[in-house]
């Protein structure tokens, strides 16, 4: 399946330099990276826990997620945002 990556420059510079000392295409170089990575990964590894430092990192009573444009709304006015 083919994706599409934009890299930072000086991250594309060194993948080019990599790759030309090793002999290897980009493709070649990114698909070996990605497999270490996973092979790194801890066993039971998910998205769900991977994401878990950042789910309820706001502390506001409610749904957020259902206010959110009323709390931008206030953020953006200086008003604190209540539940």
């Amino acid at each position: 399946m083919p994706i599409s990556v934009r890299l930072p420059p000086g991250v594309e510079q060194e993948l080019a330099q990599y790759c030309a000392s090793n002999k290897l295409t980009k493709s070649e170089a990114v698909k070996r990276a990605l497999e270490q990575l996973f092979a790194q990964a801890p066993e039971g590894s998910t998205a769900y826990r991977t994401s878990a430092r950042f789910r309820g990192s706001d502390k506001r009573p409610g749904d957020v997620a259902r206010n959110s444009s009323r709390i931008l709304r206030e953020r953006f006015r200086g008003k604190p945002a209540v539940g």
